[in-house]
């Protein structure tokens, strides 16, 4: 099962009695200051629920799957 962000609003304007529209702010707020921490490099550690990571990968040769051609 996927969880969208409406679903992640939805659920927090049920159970805490919020307006939808302060929570799509909160919750726009909350993904902006994860966003800007990661572009940033830094980690960002959410007690009891994970951590976050940007990881470098190699680069990888590509390929048209019709074609063949690299």
């Amino acid at each position: 099962m996927s969880l969208t962000k409406d679903d992640i609003v939805k659920a927090i304007a049920r159970e805490n009695g919020y307006q939808l529209n302060q929570t799509v702010e909160l919750e726009e707020t909350l993904l902006e200051l994860i966003k800007s921490k990661l572009v940033s490099g830094e980690d960002v550690l959410i007690s009891g629920f994970g951590k976050f990571c940007v990881k470098e990968k190699r680069q990888r040769r590509g390929r048209n799957p019709a074609t063949g051609e690299v």
